[in-house]
């Protein structure tokens, strides 16, 4: 049975279309049905009330269905919340799919076939927008319990993450690791450039607020059992164990790179767009005995380059350095 509060949120600049879909909807039961008819419409609603089903056309003047996902995704980033988007589209392909998906679109209609697929795709979305809510509530809860751990000096408190002490500590099983069964080592360190200079012009505040969507944005791009850590205020720690040394490579970290610099943060001061430098240390066994703080001392050495030249500044360490 669908729930018939699952609050919808139709976007598209036609009205008989939109009449169409809001009609379809109501008579498949649901009661929570609202009309935006652009995207800058919706995302106001967005912000006002998130919905937790997003309908919208692709192709939409001004603004597009895959630059309205990115901006959602960036206000759910902000409340906790996740939007389940459905792109209503006339185009096809592996490629425009691809695309799409990428950008964070959950599924598609076919505007060819709505009336067979509107329905039972808003069903498929209400099934799981259940699911994802309670997901993100237990999160927050976790989140909430780990603060406890501070007693023992690993965790940042502001975060979330790990911090300093927990890095040395990581890096150092690592290392050990890397020993005993081999594979590969990377250790990155993420430098937000003008933290600095955005502090002073916006506040405490406002600082905090954005290290806390930093951390969350590094968390979308890493993989569950990399080690994310935040070791000041400009500074973030990642530790990455790989297969081989081949992938301790800036492709490898291609995609947190440009998570970083390339999509803006939705704070309580607008949209900011970051400056963000990665320097990237990779080393296997061969380059052993090495200490945690060799890694840590290398990537810093190596982080002005990468402010400087906008990409990953990388190296490999061989028992010689």
């Amino acid at each position: 049975m669908p729930n018939p509060h699952l609050s919808i949120l139709v976007v598209d600049d036609t009205k008989f279309s939109s009449a169409i879909i809001g009609r379809a909807l109501k008579l498949a039961g649901y009661l929570d049905v609202r009309f935006a008819s652009s995207a800058l419409e919706a995302l106001t609603q967005q912000e006002q009330r998130p919905a937790s089903v997003l309908l919208a056309d692709w192709m939409m003047p001004e603004i597009d269905g895959l630059e309205l996902t990115s901006r959602v995704r960036q206000l759910d980033e902000m409340t906790q919340h996740y939007t389940y988007i459905i792109l209503l589209t006339g185009r096809e392909g592996e490629n425009v799919l691809g695309e799409a998906f990428e950008s964070g679109v959950d599924d598609f209609i076919n505007k060819a076939a709505m009336h067979e697929q509107l329905v039972p795709r808003v069903f498929a979305a209400d099934r799981l927008c259940n699911t994802l809510q309670r997901l993100l509530q237990e999160n927050h809860l976790l989140a909430q319990n780990i603060s406890s751990l501070e007693e023992r000096n690993l965790i940042d408190p502001l975060t979330g993450l790990g911090n300093v002490r927990l890095l040395q500590q990581r890096l150092s099983d690592s290392l050990r690791q890397l020993e005993s069964r081999g594979g590969a080592l990377c250790y990155l360190l993420i430098g937000l450039q003008e933290a600095g200079q955005l502090r002073e012009q916006y506040g405490e505040n406002f600082h905090s607020e954005l290290l806390h969507g930093v951390a969350r944005r590094l968390q979308q791009h890493v993989r569950p059992l990399d080690v994310l850590t935040r070791l000041d205020d400009s500074h973030f720690g990642l530790i990455a164990l790989m297969e081989n040394i081949q992938e301790c490579a800036p492709s490898s970290f291609k995609r947190l790179h440009e998570g970083l610099n390339l999509k803006a943060f939705k704070t309580s001061e607008g949209f900011i767009t970051l400056k963000a430098g990665i320097s990237l240390v990779g080393l296997d066994a061969n380059a052993l005995p090495l200490t945690p703080q060799d890694l840590i001392d290398k990537a810093v050495e190596l982080l002005p380059e990468a402010y400087g030249n906008g990409r990953i500044n990388a190296t490999r360490l061989s028992p010689s350095q």
